[in-house]
């Protein structure tokens, strides 16, 4: 009797450890040489091709991935959902090959000097085409770098405009570049304008409005950028990183009320005056006054005795909190001058996320956890 119970029993151990083995599925089955590294698998150019999968299959992981909250947009043109395989036609790449159309300039139309500095970058290259048919690519001639309706470079009815183009198609292969969008006091990400199936090129852009494999998340950067090559970098030391004065350096703008003033208010309870050294200043806008608090005379004063070159190409660590939007202009400075990055900007998706692992070139961490 004895022995039937211990077979019965061992019978049923048997059984539920085979239904744990199978209710964990394959993702709990590692093999021994995956080991428990959680970052995710950055492409190398060896690795082969995914086989093309109709973005309409629902059972695939990609499609998964694509409509998960993450990376869903709120809007009703499915634009959410483009991915190369579903909003870019390929067909008009085989005959002539990568060619890049941009559309003549209309008179009267104002531009900006960065957007023309983009447009005579592409005009200058090889993958340039001035006849539309031969084109896989398309550029709009029409300034959409700053869509905030506060700026003077602010383009209006640019929904009608680009809607009276006659190759526009809903955006199919085109690529539109912006750099600023919304406006006071939540600076959303709305460009003002249904981008349909257009690829967007978009600096400050969130994780959740990225769309994978087929937006690029480019960094903000300011008009007097170069178009080509630029100064040198300014490691000159072999040592990475560098032996510098300070170890964390930071100068900006303090924002006393809105979106993006927590982080930079809290900066002064780590800043030391010696190798921490970060700077605000309540002295920008017209009405910095009217809402200034006890501490922007004292903040303004100790801004104003250190010059910001000086600190930068000196630290080895530089902070790039998040401003209004995302993206920051500290972002590129802080690389240039082979510092390495703090970014402390929840939901940026970095710029050309999907080829570089800015986890070993740059400290990524939480912005609501900045005095700990």
């Amino acid at each position: 009797m004895q022995a039937k119970k211990r077979y019965l029993i061992l019978s049923s151990a048997g059984v539920c450890l085979i239904l744990l083995f199978y209710l964990q599925g394959p993702s709990s089955r590692r093999s021994p040489n995956q080991g428990d590294d959680p970052r995710p698998h950055w492409p190398s150019f060896s690795d082969p091709l995914q086989a093309f999968i109709p973005w309409d299959q629902t059972q695939t992981e990609d499609y998964n991935v694509r409509t998960s909250p993450r990376h869903r947009r709120d809007d009703n043109s499915g634009s959410y959902k483009c991915r190369m395989d579903s909003c870019f036609d390929f067909s008009l790449c085989k005959k002539n090959g990568f060619k890049v159309y941009v559309y003549p300039q209309q008179k009267g139309e104002k531009m900006s000097e960065s957007y023309q500095n983009i447009l005579s970058s592409i005009e200058g290259s090889r993958f340039f085409t001035s006849d539309p048919g031969q084109a896989c690519l398309f550029v709009l001639n029409l300034d959409t770098l700053d869509r905030d309706q506060l700026s003077p470079q602010y383009v209006h009815n640019l929904k009608t405009k680009i809607q009276n183009l006659n190759l526009w198609n809903n955006g199919r292969n085109h690529l539109i570049f912006n750099l600023y969008s919304g406006t006071w006091p939540d600076y959303t990400e709305d460009l003002g304008f249904d981008i349909g199936q257009a690829m967007l090129a978009k600096a400050s852009i969130s994780t959740e409005n990225f769309r994978p494999r087929f937006d690029i998340s480019i960094p903000l950067f300011s008009k007097d950028h170069p178009r080509t090559g630029g100064e040198r970098g300014y490691l000159k030391y072999n040592t990475i990183p560098p032996f510098r004065k300070y170890m964390l350096v930071f100068k900006g703008k303090r924002y006393l009320t809105g979106i993006g003033s927590d982080t930079r208010n809290a900066l002064y309870h780590v800043h030391n005056a010696e190798d921490v050294v970060l700077l605000t200043t309540c002295k920008h806008g017209k009405d910095w006054q009217k809402h200034k608090d006890a501490r922007c005379d004292k903040d303004n004063a100790e801004y104003d005795r250190y010059d910001y070159k000086e600190m930068l190409h000196n630290s080895t660590f530089c902070l790039v909190p998040r401003g209004r939007r995302l993206g920051s202009f500290r972002f590129l400075e802080a690389l240039q001058a082979a510092c390495v990055p703090v970014m402390l900007s929840n939901g940026w998706e970095l710029p050309f996320s999907e080829i570089i692992d800015w986890r070993t070139a740059a400290v990524i961490g939480d912005e609501r956890l900045l005095l700990q």
